[in-house]
């Protein structure tokens, strides 16, 4: 079923040509949810199926979202830890900006599905650095995520990840200027609330809508926000929507056991995506930022 027309076959026929170097006849096209801020689409050509998003950014620092997403999806590859979309191509055409994976086959999870996807994030998380942060910024959503290195786990997650966040939500009126204090008082204690643990490399955004499963019944990442950091912060993530069967838990902490009490250190991780929702979908998500501070 195609949901365009002349003008959007000539969009694609333009830029896998751009990519692969000669001539692509496209045959089909099928929508497809590209998130909350693309338009994506499964592409059907002569040269093969590909999967293409593509948005018109009106702000200069979103220009380089899809080519911070590349290098995300390129260096998570790298790791062979689990399947990764492979990166086509990312540009520009017209006001489009665009980005070109391989498209994955769907299938549904098998009995060792959550398994495999809870030692295959262990052996991703073994990858490790000097310094916390990453060698380029990115996003998250669409929010500026900086990554600048940093020696201390403790002043990344405070300075370049809670801070920048609590600041534009009180900045907007969304967070209040007690909540913002809360929060700053919270910055001394962190030492002696979260382990202090290597760098581990991190999806960064890890929610069950950014896990695909292939025809072979494998778990797929999709959509990073890749950074060197706390790994307790990605676990901690993917309990702030639920979705994860305890079997990812147990199979995860097999193959690279967490220390004791993680639990009651999940809240504290997650004002960061919590913060991050308040910025991108408005005051809905504060109460759940006031009752962490709260907490701590």
């Amino acid at each position: 079923m195609d949901f365009w027309g002349d003008e959007q076959f000539s969009f694609f026929e333009s830029i896998l040509f751009s990519t692969l170097g000669k001539p692509v006849q496209v045959i089909e096209t099928q929508f497809i949810s590209g998130g909350d801020i693309n338009v994506a689409a499964q592409v059907f050509s002569s040269e093969g199926v590909f999967f293409v998003k593509w948005n018109t950014f009106e702000q200069d620092e979103n220009q380089n979202l899809f080519e911070a997403e590349a290098k995300g999806l390129d260096l998570l590859r790298q790791t062979d830890a689990l399947q990764i979309p492979q990166v086509i191509g990312y540009g520009r055409h017209g006001d489009k900006a665009y980005l070109i994976l391989e498209y994955i086959e769907l299938g549904k999870p098998n009995k060792t599905y959550w398994h495999t996807l809870g030692q295959s994030l262990a052996l991703l998380h073994s990858h490790t650095q000097p310094k916390f942060g990453l060698h380029f910024d990115n996003f998250i959503g669409s929010l500026k995520q900086t990554n600048t290195l940093t020696a201390s786990g403790y002043d990344f997650f405070f300075d370049h990840r809670l801070l920048p966040q609590a600041g534009l939500a009180m900045y907007r009126g969304l967070l209040s200027k007690d909540a913002y204090d809360a929060l700053l008082r919270l910055r001394t204690r962190l030492p002696e609330l979260i382990p202090n643990e290597r760098p581990a490399l991190l999806h960064g955004d890890l929610w069950s809508g950014n896990v695909l499963i292939n025809e072979h019944n494998k778990p797929v990442l999709i959509d990073p926000a890749v950074y060197y950091g706390f790994r307790e912060a990605e676990l901690a993530f993917t309990k702030l929507f639920a979705g994860f069967d305890e079997y990812f838990y147990e199979a995860y902490d097999e193959a690279f056991p967490l220390e004791s009490g993680f639990n009651e250190r999940v809240g504290i991780y997650n004002l960061y995506p919590l913060l991050v929702h308040v910025n991108l979908f408005g005051s809905g998500y504060v109460s759940g930022v006031e009752r962490i501070l709260k907490q701590f």
